[in-house]
């Protein structure tokens, strides 16, 4: 809001209603009507002698008479220095009408005796056959013009609709064929002399008091002649044509019918931009092309814009309602918005005026809301910081003056007293920017509309894109304050939301973009619900284009937390199979749920909350997973490939997959995300049949590493109970995974737990009644299973000690089975000797056992509990190096094993490049891969891991030679961990290193011999310092 106006608003001295004598040609008084108590012109003495002969003459007698005039007219309009005629003839023909001959006949005599024999004649196409004719006359000079639209005039008053027709069709066929040529080629003569029959004929109009119960269907036509004559004015100003041709409109739009909507706005269109288009005043001199006499510019353009302005209250005259305001305004806006200061000075200026006058002497007809209002406050209100302080005022008084309006309209008293503290404000808000708007926005809110608050808002929105920082910046101090005082309603928020997406990439200034993201944090703290809705449906969550408003939600914690709480909440909106249309599966609420969880968890912003919600979106995930394999939507589950370069969709299946994985990674737990990725158990996702072996092995990995055992646990009891099956099983496969690798007791009671395992019993699914079954017989439930494990566990152990063991393949399945139904129970100092039995078999011969004993010693090394596990860990780093020679075992399948142990490894002695190492062992490959794998090895222990080697024993037989350490690595320690190397070995180390090197020197292979020959030197010298 702004102060009242009432003080200090003044209308421009060269704005004034007060015509020059040059353009009272239309008699205007000062409301911009024609003054119809004049006469049209003062009759001269002889014409009410004449009037009665002529009534008393037939119609061939007329003829002849307009004929003679005519003839006599044509002889001598080329002479254009004499204005007076003397023919005999002539005389001789109006002889009948007893005039007095004495002095010679003048033009202007002539034309009006034609004129008035054509008013007084009755025949309809003698009348028009002679207009036409009089139309023919030469237009050149001035006398010749003012006598035509004298005699049009005269005639016009007994035979409108014929003059209007023969006017309308001279403008049609004369002025819009024209209209391709150039302003060389314009009949600038012809055009003079239609405006002047046009005035004429206005103001014959205005005289005649039957004009106001007479339909003029012709109007428009009429009007769109004198449009073609006003754009075709070059831009530059050298006469009254537009104030001529604006007045002309102006009375012609109070004739009956009124215009319609369209004629009107080609008419707003077409004045508007023939005069705010216009150079600068003070460059509206210099922009004149030479001329003899030029012109006073400044008066003729200040009476342009007069006119200008009384053709908008007539407008508003003829319709006082507030939508005809909104509709004259919406004309303006392209002004409103233009990029130079002088166009922008000129609208707001002609529209303070405008609303000034309707303030004073309109009484606007009824209460009626137009949500246009919203945008051309919106468009003012973009202007207060103007550079132009002329613009600057007048912005904030039209702002004020609205307001004005619609508080009139509702006419309660205590609105009327709001109304007068409002004068004072502008004072106060001067000094407090901010005071200023949020008493604007609060005053907006309390009179605007919802549509129009919208249309307000979508318009600051427009204004944030602005390239004029002083612009951008209100527009974004304005959306700020609205947001912050809760104008914001529900219903609002998807458009406002939706036009914000549009107008995010074009906002040029990142202060704006950040004030307006944090528009968009308190517009979702207000409205959390709604916001994620319009959110999901702005587009495809994997285009992100939306990503910066995700963003911004995650700026506050708590909001955080409630977008994804709400985003869990739309995953498991899963309609039944029956009840979805293949066309609308793409707008699925929990596809577009899953594809937004699946880009938040890449998000920054939301790391937090995501290890918050972690629990609930994974089992969301899960079970939309099995939803999606109900739905049989699994193309682009099989084929997808993680390495290639080129990004494509996902499908909704895969999506769901890589938001599981995603899941882990990036909330840390990449331990279990290796662990799986290392058995290739994201793969069991891809497929129903195989989907609750991965659920399993997922689920054993979290309670190997506990990953969020708790939290995962409470929500799969409440999925437990839901009644959708795919729910069940989810929760059941979990439940009795962590029953085995967890001491869940110290989450939940056994009771407690036993109480939902017998609910599963009853469960109609036979896969969760068997799973609940299994969970019931855990040595959790069952702890007397222990004590007869641990027993059955160390008589099987006393097969190894067989000089041939039967059948180890199955002693080992056993083994592992055991170990896992012990699970966080342990097996104690067991776990030291089973470990011990079982590396010497990492080098057996059949490829099964190695990849079993392989694969069993990662699950012993963390079965002994705290009081073993130093003891493990010390036989974990000896088995390292006969690990590393397997990751290059002839066997795929030892080598999948192999690579899983290795890491188990590595987080059991808490390597420093752990998650490095992963991802060469998981994604590396080649020689670059293997070097990489020693280096994190050397990296993290030091040289602990070179004396590991020195006593290694030689690779087994069924290794490939490349499956020796490689020849660049063992020449890279030698080089770059020299003085180590001579700190830490010993002469034993010292030794056994210089056996295996001598051994290369008669080596077959010519790179051993060669390696043999460049760092021979470096070896002895070794063995001199360690020596010493």
């Amino acid at each position: 809001m702004v102060a009242a106006p009432s003080d200090s608003f003044h209308r421009p001295s060269w704005r004034s209603n007060r015509l020059s004598p040059e353009a009272q040609e239309l008699d205007i008084d000062h409301s911009g009507r024609v003054v119809v108590e004049k006469p049209l012109h003062r009759s001269p003495p002889w014409e009410k002698a004449v009037v009665s002969k002529i009534r008393t003459m037939s119609v061939s007698e007329k003829c002849l008479m307009l004929e003679s005039i005519l003839c006599c007219l044509q002889q001598h309009c080329q002479l254009v220095q004499k204005v007076k005629v003397s023919d005999a003839s002539i005389q001789e023909v109006l002889e009948p009408l007893n005039l007095d001959f004495s002095s010679p006949l003048e033009k202007s005599f002539l034309f009006h005796l034609y004129g008035v024999i054509l008013r007084e004649s009755a025949d309809s196409d003698m009348v028009r056959k002679h207009l036409v004719q009089l139309l023919e006359l030469s237009h050149q000079s001035s006398s010749d013009r003012e006598g035509i639209s004298l005699a049009i005039g005269i005639t016009s008053s007994s035979h409108l609709e014929q003059v209007w027709g023969r006017l309308e069709y001279l403008g049609r066929t004369r002025f819009l064929r024209s209209a391709p040529l150039s302003p060389d080629s314009q009949d600038s003569t012809l055009k003079a002399s239609f405006l002047s029959a046009s005035i004429m004929l206005v103001k014959a109009l205005s005289w005649e008091s039957s004009t106001r119960s007479y339909k003029f269907t012709q109007t428009p036509e009429l009007i769109q002649c004198l449009l073609c004559i006003l754009e075709k004015e070059p831009n530059f100003l050298a006469n009254l044509f537009r104030q001529k041709i604006i007045l002309v409109i102006v009375e012609l739009s109070h004739l009956r019918p009124r215009l319609k909507p369209t004629v009107k706005s080609r008419i707003l269109q077409t004045c508007l931009q023939s005069l705010y288009n216009l150079p600068p005043v003070e460059m509206l001199k210099t922009s004149l092309p030479p001329l003899e006499l030029a012109p006073d510019v400044v008066a003729l353009y200040q009476k342009s814009m007069q006119a200008l302005d009384l053709l908008l209250q007539a407008f508003i005259s003829e319709n006082e309602s507030m939508d005809e305001i909104c509709f004259l305004l919406q004309h303006a806006e392209p002004w409103l918005k233009s990029s130079k200061s002088h166009e922008r000075k000129r609208v707001v200026q002609s529209i303070f005026l405008l609303l000034k006058y309707v303030v004073d002497y309109v009484k606007l007809t009824e209460e009626a809301m137009p949500s246009g209002l919203g945008r051309q406050l919106g468009l003012l209100l973009l202007l207060w910081w103007d550079r132009d302080q002329l613009t600057q005022s007048h912005s904030h008084q039209c702002v004020y003056l609205f307001l004005q309006l619609l508080i009139q309209q509702k006419g309660s008293a205590s609105e009327f007293m709001h109304l007068n503290k409002m004068k004072n404000f502008e004072a106060k808000a001067n000094k407090d920017s901010e005071l200023k708007f949020y008493s604007l926005v609060k005053t907006l809110d309390e009179h605007l509309t919802v549509a129009q608050h919208t249309q307000l808002v979508l318009t600051l929105l427009q204004g944030l894109c602005s390239h004029d920082s002083l612009n951008s910046h209100l527009a974004s101090e304005l959306l700020m304050t609205i947001m912050e005082d809760r104008s914001i309603k529900p219903e609002q928020v998807a458009e406002i939301l939706q036009e914000l997406f549009q107008e995010l990439p074009c906002i040029v200034f990142t202060s704006i973009l950040q004030t307006t993201m944090k528009a968009v944090t308190v517009l979702g703290t207000q409205h959390t619900q709604q916001t994620v809705e319009v959110m999901l449906s702005l587009c495809p969550p994997s285009e992100r284009q939306v990503m910066p408003l995700w963003k911004a939600l995650a700026t506050n914690s708590r909001l955080a937390r409630k977008v994804v709480t709400l985003l869990y909440t739309k995953l498991k909106l899963r309609p039944p199979r029956e009840l979805i249309k293949v066309p609308v599966q793409a707008e699925l609420v929990s596809l577009l749920a899953l594809g937004t969880i699946y880009e938040l968890l890449y998000i920054r912003e939301y790391k937090a909350t995501v290890r918050w919600a972690f629990a609930g979106i994974l089992l969301g995930l899960l079970t939309q997973l099995h939803y999606l394999f109900e739905l049989d939507v699994v193309e682009g589950m099989s084929d997808y490939q993680e390495e290639a370069l080129e990004a494509k969709a996902l499908s909704p299946c895969r999506t769901c997959l890589e938001a599981l994985k995603g899941l882990f990674w990036t909330t840390n737990y990449w331990e279990v995300f290796a662990h799986v990725k290392l058995l290739r158990g994201w793969e069991l996702f891809e497929h129903l049949e195989t989907y609750t072996e991965g659920v399993t092995l997922l689920a054993r990995a979290m309670a190997h590493y506990d990953c969020e055992v708790k939290a995962v646990l409470g929500q799969a009891v409440i999925f437990l109970k839901s009644p959708e099956e795919r729910d069940n099983i989810v929760a059941i496969l979990i439940i009795t995974e962590f029953l085995s690798g967890q001491e869940l007791t110290q989450y939940m009671s056994r009771r407690t737990i036993d109480s939902f395992l017998n609910l599963g019993l009853n469960n109609p699914n036979p896969l969760v009644r068997a799973m609940s079954l299994k969970g019931l017989c855990s040595s959790l439930m069952q702890p007397q299973k222990v004590v007869l494990l641990r027993n059955q566990l160390t008589g099987l152990l006393d097969s190894f000690l067989k000089p041939q063991p039967q059948d180890l393949l199955g002693l080992m399945e056993i083994l592992g089975d055991v170990l896992h139904q012990l699970g966080a129970q342990g097996v104690g100092a067991v776990s030291v000797k089973m470990a011990q039995h079982l590396l010497p078999l990492f080098e057996a011969e059949q490829e099964g056992v190695r990849g079993g004993a392989i694969m069993l010693y990662g699950d012993v090394i963390y079965s002994g509990g705290k009081k073993f596990r130093q003891a493990l860990k010390s036989h974990a780093f000896q088995a390292l190096v006969p690990l590393l020679f397997h990751l290059a075992d002839s066997c795929p399948e030892v080598v999948t094993k192999t690579k899983l142990t290795f890491l188990r490894c590595a987080i059991l002695l808490k390597w420093e490049f752990r998650k490095e190492l992963f991802s060469k062992l998981a994604w590396g490959h080649g020689p670059g891969a293997e070097n990489d794998v020693f280096i994190y090895m050397l990296d993290s222990w030091a040289l602990r891991s070179t004396q590991s080697a020195s006593r290694a024993p030689a690779p087994c037989p069924c290794l490939p030679p490349s499956a020796a350490l490689p020849l660049p690595l063992a020449g890279g320690i030698l080089q770059d961990y020299f003085t180590d190397l001579c700190f830490y070995l010993k002469k034993g180390d010292v030794k056994t290193l210089k056996k295996y090197f001598e051994m290369l020197k008669q080596d077959p292979d010519s790179v051993s011999r060669k390696f043999y020959k460049h760092f021979s030197e470096d070896v002895t010298e070794l063995s001199q310092y360690v020596m010493i």
